[in-house]
């Protein structure tokens, strides 16, 4: 519990982690304020749309989680860490429960105060979470932040450079994962196992879509699996190098 309390110190007594917070909040208010304000009427306004600007979120807590270890390495702190804590997995383990649920509160609360502001500026739509696909959506979006950021994590750990980690996490969701579909006869077939794409899936699936082999919570398992193999390198590769 002590290791948990030091990392949430470390964590809320730097400007970063709210900045990103404030950031990553108005971020997916502000969008999902823009599609319900701006729309015209002919345009069909969901329980989905208004999520739109949760992937902006996910990628500032993103960069958020990164940057919780990066920085350590750059001015050194990360050994102070070790020389306090010997078992290197029990700090990294620490940071990465207290980042992730930090992540996913943000996430969970960035998801109803979209949905909030879309219900505030169109009364007449109705926006009410009447399924289990309208809740996953919404609230499903806690667990998709919390484990990108346990994938943010490990990916720093490995990375171990500020700008590099953060290039990766960004270029990643938003270009890669979208120019694998353009190779030609297999590059949909590959997309489907594509971490972030099963993220989004988890979220945004409503029924059951016969070329996608999983279905809206194997998508989350998927998602889950890939984010803690990435920690789990992550934390061998720690216990091997220097610090």
């Amino acid at each position: 519990m002590s290791t948990l309390a030091v990392e949430r110190i470390k964590l809320t007594s730097t400007r970063s982690p709210w900045w990103c917070t404030v950031l990553a909040l108005g971020a997916t208010a502000g969008i999902a304020a823009l599609f319900a304000g701006l729309a015209p009427d002919d345009i069909e306004l969901d329980v989905a749309a208004t999520q739109m600007g949760l992937q902006f979120g996910m990628m500032i807590m993103m960069v958020m989680a990164a940057l919780a270890v990066t920085t350590e390495y750059r001015f050194g702190t990360i050994r102070t860490t070790f020389l306090a804590v010997p078992s290197r997995p029990q700090a990294l383990l620490a940071k990465t429960a207290v980042v992730g649920l930090v992540a996913g509160v943000v996430g969970l609360a960035a998801a109803f105060l979209s949905w909030g502001v879309a219900v505030l500026l169109r009364p007449s739509v109705d926006l009410g979470l009447h399924t289990a696909a309208d809740w996953r959506t919404v609230a499903g979006s806690g667990l998709t932040y919390l484990f990108a950021a346990v994938l943010a994590v490990g990916l720093g750990i490995l990375v171990r450079q500020s700008a590099a980690a953060v290039a990766i996490l960004l270029v990643w969701p938003l270009l890669l994962e979208q120019l694998v579909m353009l190779i030609p006869n297999v590059g949909l077939d590959i997309q489907h196992w594509l971490p972030f794409t099963a993220a989004d899936r988890f979220v945004s699936m409503t029924e059951a879509v016969p070329q996608i082999p999983y279905g809206p919570w194997g998508a989350f398992a998927y998602f889950a699996a890939v984010s803690v193999a990435v920690l789990v390198v992550g934390i061998v590769v720690a216990q091997r190098r220097d610090a």
